[in-house]
């Protein structure tokens, strides 16, 4: 149902995704795909999961300056350039989770970039309140953010990695 899912979203956007799209695509019943996902968000945020794997590969595991191996300043500079060029191939999907306040931030791929810049946040300065700066750093990750600044105000993706980069030397300065 999620390979469904998949080619029902790159066809249709996933705005327009529907469970009846999805049952139809996998024929099956709409009561199977809502039993599985239990409701839109649900199987929108299973298509998430699927896409997030890639980028959280790349940071908990890849090669150094995203991955381990690197100081921690180098990696939540790679960090902020990797969220920015994989939520612009993925824009659709994450904008179709953040309409919901709530799952917004408990879903499972904000959850696991929390945690890694939380921790390089203690890594830079154990001092600081990790779990306020990290929230703090990845709110000028967020989706919605980023789609209004490019869409709707014009910026150029160049210009919002120069300023998570000057956002995080400054940061560790």
């Amino acid at each position: 149902m999620l390979d469904a899912a998949m080619r029902v979203a790159a066809r249709d956007g996933a705005a327009n995704l529907t469970m009846d799209a999805v049952a139809a695509e996998a024929k099956v019943g709409k009561g199977t795909v809502f039993r599985h996902f239990g409701d839109r968000t649900g199987l929108i945020g299973a298509l998430l999961d699927q896409a997030e794997h890639e980028l959280q590969e790349g940071f908990l595991n890849g090669p150094p300056p995203l991955g381990p191996g690197a100081d921690p300043h180098q990696r939540l500079l790679a960090f902020g350039s990797a969220v920015l060029h994989h939520e612009q191939d993925h824009e659709d999907l994450y904008l179709a989770v953040v309409k919901d306040t709530h799952r917004r931030f408990t879903v499972p791929a904000r959850q696991v970039r929390y945690t890694h810049v939380t921790m390089l946040v203690r890594q830079l300065d154990p001092t600081m309140d990790a779990e306020l700066m990290a929230h703090t750093l990845l709110g000028f990750l967020d989706t919605a953010l980023t789609n209004h600044l490019l869409r709707e105000r014009g910026m150029k993706l160049d210009r919002l990695e120069a300023a998570w980069k000057d956002l995080v030397n400054r940061l560790c300065s």
